[in-house]
């Protein structure tokens, strides 16, 4: 059986300071790691950083994510670069500095998280009044985030769930990108193909035909998808890499579902899935 490529969530948030560059330098050294994945936003002054939430006073697992609060793209840089992730030696670092000290052995996910702002349109095929202004809203801060990536020779693939910035990335440069799909897989498909995209990226359990999609995951429907976004996906030339995994029996499962990438947040779980373990596909 096909061993799906592996993606680091934000540097294997299981196991290391989320989307820090200690994470992404040992998540890099993990010989089954294909590409890192990453969240980007702007300090307020615009540049760059790594960092998912939209306020830095967010928990996980009771414990806060900074030692900080206020919304991220409000904070002046210098203060970001001084916080304490997760209660560790490692602070918010900038895209450059990631990048710098990443391996372009690795390829990188970088997910285009917000623009510095608030309504971002999340998951939706935007009709072409709305696109147009969703497009100029990200598109300063897209091309802040290309000029970073010049420096960067390995592999890149851009992600979001806002397709006003998939609009920018197109209108500015050639990248592989993907959308990610929140509980629309038709609007998923529909805006892969109204960029090309290389890739598509939904939940792990929009996935047909596996136990997965009937599991509860972060409030998305528990229903058995009508579409099968592998098969549509393959049929239009789009791989297809799924969100996000923590076990090695979820990553079974959509291994024999026949997906090309796992976003996984432990390193080392495609190593007792699949054929290293003799299971069977469910379809």
């Amino acid at each position: 059986m096909h061993t799906p490529a592996v993606i680091a969530h934000r540097g294997y948030a299981g196991v290391a300071p989320e989307n820090t560059i200690a994470a992404a330098v040992d998540a890099a050294g993990h010989e089954g790691t294909a590409m890192l994945e990453i969240d980007v936003q702007p300090a307020a002054c615009g540049t760059p950083v790594v960092f998912h939430d939209e306020r830095l006073e967010g928990t996980r697992d009771g414990r806060p994510v900074t030692d900080a609060s206020g919304i991220l793209w409000e904070t002046p840089l210098e203060t970001l670069e001084s916080l304490s992730v997760l209660g560790t030696d490692e602070s918010i670092p900038t895209l450059s500095a990631l990048f710098e000290a990443v391996p372009e052995t690795v390829g990188i996910n970088v997910e285009l998280k917000s623009p510095g702002a608030a309504d971002l349109r999340v998951g939706e095929s935007l009709p072409a009044d709305a696109l147009e202004k969703r497009r100029e809203l990200w598109r300063p801060f897209v091309e802040r985030v290309l000029e970073d990536c010049e420096a960067f020779d390995g592999e890149l693939l851009f992600s979001s769930f806002c397709e006003g910035a998939l609009a920018a990335l197109r209108a500015t440069a050639d990248y592989a990108a993907a959308p990610l799909v929140w509980d629309d897989l038709e609007a998923g498909l529909e805006i892969a193909r109204r960029y090309d995209c290389e890739a598509i990226h939904p939940p792990r359990n929009a996935i047909a035909g596996t136990a997965l999609a009937s599991e509860p995951y972060y409030g998305l429907p528990t229903s058995e998808p009508a579409l099968d976004v592998v098969e549509a996906a393959h049929e239009e030339g789009r791989a297809v890499n799924v969100w996000t995994v923590d076990s090695w029996l979820q990553f079974d499962e959509l291994a024999a579902a026949g997906v090309d990438g796992i976003v996984a947040d432990y390193p080392g779980l495609e190593a007792r899935a699949g054929a290293g373990m003799g299971t069977k596909s469910a379809r």
